[in-house]
């Protein structure tokens, strides 16, 4: 083997070990991001959601979330949203309904959901409490969540926060906003 040859091979294998090792870290910098699942915080909230019939009638306090995929509010919100709902997980359900999905339509209009993020909040016996519209951080979730299980009034929240507004119906005959028809 001659030097220029040997030389070659050690360049190759250098080069396959530096991109083994740029995977290895490209890997390990998305796990590390996103809390090592793989599963973003809105997919693992909504994985993780009863549906709204069950948590309003389970006797804990709920906070029913009305997202979307697309928002990005919804999407900033949702780390902090998990946090709440790990923290609190044992006296509170955090409940998510996607808008976008023709199941949850009847409850898009009984509470009339006009932009998202939304949150309807429950008292434990399944009775609402109140509306919050807009995103909110995570303090703010965790005041919520605190004088829903205590019972206690709610917190005086400024403003409503950020949303991101629901789509207008193209045609009279569209069947809604909600739809992907």
């Amino acid at each position: 083997m001659t030097d220029s040859a040997s030389n070659s091979g050690l360049t190759t294998w250098q080069k396959s070990m530096l991109l083994a090792a740029a995977l290895v870290l490209a890997v390990g910098l998305f796990l590390v991001r996103n809390g090592g699942s793989i599963e973003s915080p809105l997919d693992q909230l909504a994985r993780r959601s009863l549906p709204p019939e069950v948590a309003l009638s389970n006797g804990r306090p709920t906070i029913l979330e009305f997202y979307a995929d697309w928002c990005e509010v919804c999407r900033e919100m949702a780390p902090a949203m998990l946090e709440v709902e790990q923290r609190h997980s044992a006296d509170l359900d955090v409940v998510l309904v996607n808008i976008d999905n023709p199941r949850w339509l009847d409850l898009t209009d009984r509470y009339d959901v006009t932009g998202i993020p939304q949150l309807n909040l429950f008292s434990a016996d399944g009775t609402m409490r109140g509306r919050s519209l807009g995103g909110r951080s995570e303090t703010e979730l965790d005041s919520i969540a605190t004088a829903l299980m205590d019972g206690s009034p709610l917190p005086a929240l400024a403003g409503f926060g950020s949303t991101s507004p629901l789509p207008e119906t193209a045609t009279k005959d569209s069947t809604g906003p909600r739809s992907h028809a």
